[in-house]
């Protein structure tokens, strides 16, 4: 990749020195017997397919603990884990469950979707098993993974417990003395819960201990992991309830503003999304110092991180706090550069990506030039007659060497029903610049993923589901819905060895290998 601002931020990094490719398919989306995709067998074996397929790269999703919604992008802690991901496998060899037990748990009878209800319920039972027979506190790896990451793990573990102490409601609607952090409550709380406490600590631990060995499997085998951060963080969370002067909340802890993003000709009333807003003159005048944490967390569990709604670091919508919809919103400055100087000089060389789609200014465009970092283009953008402002962009012809192409990302529609529900001019305009004038949808996906893997872009990823040829059945995520999201899984043998093969050839074909 070409940067031509080194000297404007020292460590900006070449993600990668020659074209390379991945795929994007998020943990909990692996197969798995026990209703969720997670760290055990399964995930190696995807490993060694990514590898037999010339794949360089494989992308997942956020990987903190979920909450109602399930969403990744809603967690309870920016640097926990998702105890859904631990192996039951590994606990099985450990002897700290039984397969018997194990299979006796009803996770749901549809192997191509999580039943996240059934999984709460069967899955923290499992896991409290394992603990109790654990005897954890005699572990020294234990006691100093405690130790280690005391500086967030403390606040995650008493914030979990407490949660569970008051039937799990918003830490907004906690007694005062514990909502406030007074300090005779946490002392109370820290004794009154020690074991609760110490159990989410546990599964910290084990996950943690997991995700590296898999990670370090995957780096083995040439695959880099790309992780995910959110912009924000979650108001229900330990993040928020821990450090609540790093963002915009008034003197009872609610907050002020909330993020979300302005109507457009996507969305008349605009996208509401909750999140409590950063005070961003509190984090300029500590240095940066918990956003260089957070970021240096993610680099210990992944090789590259993508960063989510990158604009909104150059400047950020706020939407009065109580307000239904985004309407009445307003733009405000963020950090800009000087935030990213200040993880480079703390961090060094790091592999960044800047998710920059949606709405665009030119002031963003300088923010991400002055980074350095590769940005994104999105193929299923770059036909959409709705969008008159920058669809030219996602063209192909047009890319730069320096960003990252996706056919999709897990919030559009997969491929193959993103061309069956665009509109007959946008089709034609497909076929157009494919030059493929047949009505088979699947051979036009085919000729949409070689169009994005034979660009000039350095990295190419594509969601597993359109190298599959799957419909929206298969959709991982529609932006302001609930329910249908966050569910789908790949089947037990649906990558199969001709896939392989297939991808093979493609990353041969155009120099990606």
């Amino acid at each position: 990749m070409v940067f031509r601002v080194y000297k404007k931020i020292q460590g900006g990094k070449k993600m990668a020195k020659k074209r390379k490719c991945g795929v994007l398919l998020p943990i909990s989306s692996l197969p798995s017997k026990y209703g969720i995709g997670c760290f055990d067998k399964k995930a190696y074996e995807f490993v060694d397919a990514l590898k037999a397929a010339g794949q360089s790269y494989w992308q997942i999703l956020p990987l903190g603990p979920t909450s109602y919604g399930d969403s990744p992008y809603q967690s309870f802690s920016t640097f926990a884990g998702n105890p859904y991901f631990i192996s039951l496998e590994e606990l099985i060899k450990e002897g700290v469950l039984t397969k018997k037990e194990c299979d006796s748990v009803d996770f749901g009878d549809n192997e191509a979707s999580v039943d996240y209800a059934k999984l709460y319920e069967g899955r923290m039972i499992l896991l409290r098993k394992a603990y109790e027979r654990s005897n954890i506190y005699m572990d020294p790896e234990f006691r100093k993974f405690q130790e280690e990451e005391a500086w967030w793990l403390k606040d995650y573990a008493l914030f979990m417990a407490v949660k569970k102490r008051f039937g799990g409601v918003q830490w907004s609607e906690w007694a005062e003395d514990i909502r406030l952090r007074w300090q005779n409550a946490l002392d109370y709380y820290r004794e009154e819960m020690y074991f609760e406490i110490e159990f989410q600590e546990y599964m910290q631990f084990k996950f943690r201990q997991q995700w590296m060995k898999l990670k370090a499997y995957a780096n083995e085998k040439g695959i880099q992991i790309i992780g995910d951060i959110p912009i924000y963080v979650a108001m229900d969370s330990a993040d928020t309830w821990a450090n609540p002067w790093l963002f915009k909340l008034d003197e009872k802890n609610c907050p002020t503003q909330v993020a979300g993003c302005p109507p457009d000709g996507f969305s008349a009333t605009g996208q509401l999304w909750g999140n409590p807003l950063y005070n961003w003159e509190v984090h300029r005048n500590s240095g940066y110092e918990w956003w260089i944490k957070r970021i240096a967390n993610c680099f210990r569990l992944y090789d590259v991180v993508r960063i989510d709604h990158f604009r909104g670091f150059d400047e950020y919508y706020a939407i009065p706090y109580g307000d239904a919809t985004a309407e009445n919103g307003w733009w405000e400055k963020g950090p800009g550069i000087d935030l990213f100087r200040a993880i480079s000089a703390s961090l060094g060389d790091r592999e960044i990506i800047a998710e920059d789609l949606g709405y665009m200014t030119d002031s963003v465009k300088r923010l991400v030039e002055e980074s350095g970092y590769p940005n994104m283009k999105v193929i299923e953008f770059a036909f959409d007659e709705r969008d008159t402002g920058n669809a030219s962009d996602y063209l192909p012809h047009n890319y730069p060497r320096n960003c990252v192409v996706y056919t999709g990302t897990h919030d559009n529609e997969t491929l193959l029903s993103w061309l069956e529900d665009i509109t007959p001019a946008e089709r034609r305009q497909v076929r157009k610049y494919l030059n493929n004038f047949k009505d088979s949808g699947k051979e036009l996906c085919d000729d949409l993923i070689c169009l994005v893997m034979q660009s000039v872009a350095n990295l190419c990823i594509v969601p597993m589901q359109d190298y599959l040829g799957l419909d929206n059945s298969a959709r991982m995520n529609q932006p302001s819905t609930l329910g249908k999201n966050w569910k789908w899984r790949l089947k037990e043998g649906q990558f199969t060895a001709e896939l392989q093969k297939e991808m093979l050839e493609l990353a041969t074909r155009y120099g990606r290998r």
